[in-house]
């Protein structure tokens, strides 16, 4: 297949590369979704909320008298699908992890209505050919009966497969972006605040029917194929039990007061673990990391959010 407008084919490796301007202006289609409170409940309960029948602050995200939304249920609505499979992207999507997520709140989610999600490629970054890519996605989500702006999600996946598209002999554009400012590290001295929450055994098999229903979250042959011993838990859910600690710890489980959140990714976590979110506070900054107490191990890092007083 010669170089043409779907992509580029590198007859060195025999296989699709990335074409920069076609994924710069990849053709999104506006993504309409409507929900339910029951979907809001069913989110929550996903990430673990009313694991403790007797506090009512979780209460209120899980039962429909006083309903409130958790502010990162934003991230699962009006998502594009999987795109990168098309074969035009010239992406190879076997190879690709999810590397960074950020969340920007402009107006609380109502616990009921449809939202119109809106999709662009914001950035593609040649890390070198041995080094990958980075592809940034930004996706607005606005209330379709108001056209209020509701959320900015912003997330970045790596092409571990993908690097070297802008070095290739030059027969048509290239192109490639400067890589987004890297995200602050947190302090090296202890964490002024600390959240321990359990995730249940089978809250990868309750996250699914929000979101993401890849059966690396379900069935075991599938996670040990992709080299794990058993299905992990979704990272968006991971990133979820931490902006649930956030907002218990700084925000005293009042949504409004959470503004922005963003982790890079390091780790699966397996269903049932225990994460622990460790908090540095700088005014209206929060700086976080989250780990597994079980492995003693870091899943997410580079945590920033910001919160109200």
């Amino acid at each position: 297949m010669p170089a043409g407008t779907h992509g580029f084919y590198d007859f060195q490796t025999s296989k699709m590369t990335i074409n920069y301007a076609r994924l710069k202006n990849w053709p999104f289609r506006d993504v309409e979704q409507s929900y339910t409170e029951k979907d809001c409940m069913l989110y929550a309960l996903g990430l673990g909320l009313g694991y403790d029948p007797m506090d009512e602050r979780q209460l209120g995200f899980v039962y429909e008298k006083n309903l409130k939304t958790l502010p990162t249920m934003a991230v699962v609505l009006g998502y594009p699908g999987f795109w990168v499979k098309d074969q035009a992207s010239g992406i190879d999507w076997v190879r690709i992890v999810h590397g960074e997520q950020a969340l920007t709140v402009h107006r609380a989610l109502p616990v009921a209505g449809t939202v119109v999600g809106r999709t662009r490629i914001r950035a593609v970054v040649d890390k070198g050919k041995d080094k990958g890519a980075l592809l940034v996605q930004q996706r607005t989500l606005h209330d379709k009966a108001s056209g209020a702006l509701l959320a900015t999600i912003d997330h970045v996946t790596f092409c571990r497969a993908d690097g070297g598209f802008s070095e290739l002999p030059d027969d048509g554009p290239r192109g490639g972006d400067p890589a987004p400012p890297p995200k602050p590290a947190v302090p090296e001295s202890a964490p002024e605040a600390v959240c321990d929450l359990p995730t249940l055994p089978q809250a990868a098999l309750i996250y699914r029917l929000c979101a993401d229903n890849n059966p690396l979250h379900a069935e075991p042959a599938v996670a040990k194929a992709a080299g794990f011993p058993r299905p992990i838990l979704h990272g968006l859910a991971t990133y979820g039990v931490a902006g649930h600690a956030i907002l218990k710890t700084c925000c005293d489980y009042e949504p409004a007061r959470l503004k922005s959140i963003g982790v890079r990714f390091s780790a699966p976590v397996f269903p049932g673990e225990t994460i622990r979110t460790e908090m540095w506070r700088r005014g209206s900054q929060v700086q976080f990391r989250a780990r597994v107490l079980e492995r003693d191990l870091v899943v997410l890092s580079h945590g920033t959010a910001e919160v109200l007083p």
